[in-house]
């Protein structure tokens, strides 16, 4: 039951998706309306039929994504900015209750995740279609503004909302390749091993430096944990599980000051049409410096 669900819920993505691509079609001033409809398109199709395509024509038309980005070929286009005014009545008019769909979505995903089998993936698609509805009923939104702002989220995302997908995928890849392995004899034999409090530094900074260049905490910790968190850190005594929790929270400091990490640090800049792209990194850089330091002391205290 949880897997059809999660299809289900692939297959919305999907629908929403295909919307932007019909738009994007549309958009006659965009130079690049074809490429741009083209991405979309194909992005529709892996998620709302992933599971029935190949492997390898799933891989083709990755890549034909990467040849239209290469090209330029995706661009955003002209989108229909929202209405200040309205949005501004709106805002005045429900007041802190503005804030009720995120609630919702929240609870509704903690409730079916935490006391079904559901799963936590299939759990956040319920609390999005409840919260979408909730949202719907308490602006009295019409379907034709759903569909509209719909397209128009997605495509004001452009390229970097597939970026995170792409990144795990080649954390995946880059495990099975050995690079962990590999990664582990270069650093074994510029560092030995023996002195817990550089063990730990080096852990927590080399995860930290490798979610900079991967974008993802996730992939950057199967290779940092095998390289450097269980031959520097675990082998000179060190609680494993203290250390792999401490360890993958210590990359998501940088995640805090990535390009890369596009869900968190590109996509506001996109979403609020910010004039400045780094800054987001910009006001998280202090914050993901002291949270860095404060793994360092936390790991070397709590794990020995």
């Amino acid at each position: 039951m949880a897997s059809n669900l999660l299809m289900f819920f692939y297959a919305l993505v999907g629908v929403c998706l295909a919307i932007a691509a019909q738009e994007s079609f549309k958009d006659e001033e965009n130079p690049a309306r074809i490429g741009t409809g083209i991405f979309w398109l194909i992005l529709a199709i892996i998620f709302a039929f992933g599971n029935f395509i190949p492997k390898k024509i799933t891989g083709f038309l990755v890549l034909v994504i990467g040849v239209l980005a290469l090209f330029k070929q995706i661009k955003v286009g002209t989108i229909e900015p929202v209405d200040g005014k309205h949005a501004a009545q709106f805002a005045k008019k429900l007041g802190g209750w503005i804030f009720l769909p995120s609630i919702v979505l929240a609870v509704v995903a903690i409730c079916i995740g935490s006391f079904t089998k559901l799963g936590g993936q299939v759990a956040v698609g319920f609390g999005a279609v409840i919260s979408l509805i909730v949202a719907m009923v308490e602006t009295k939104a019409p379907v034709k503004m759903v569909y509209n702002d719909t397209q128009r989220m997605i495509r004001s995302v452009g390229t970097a909302g597939i970026l995170p997908q792409l990144l795990a995928t080649l954390g995946a890849v880059f495990t099975a390749a050995g690079v962990g392995d590999l990664t582990a004899k270069l650093i074994s034999g510029a560092f030995p091993p023996g002195n817990r409090l550089f063990g730990v530094i080096l852990y927590c900074i080399s995860m930290a430096l490798f979610t900079i260049i991967m974008g993802n905490a996730f992939a950057a910790f199967a290779i940092i944990t095998a390289a450097v968190g269980i031959p520097f850190v675990v082998a000179q005594g060190g609680n494993p599980a203290v250390v792999a929790a401490l360890g993958m929270t210590s990359g998501y400091c940088g995640t805090l000051v990535t390009p890369m990490a596009a869900n968190f640090n590109s996509l506001p800049v996109a979403l609020l049409d910010m004039d400045d792209q780094m800054g987001v990194i910009k006001q998280q850089l202090p914050i993901a410096a002291i949270l860095l330091l404060a793994h360092i002391i936390l790991m070397y205290f709590l794990a020995f």
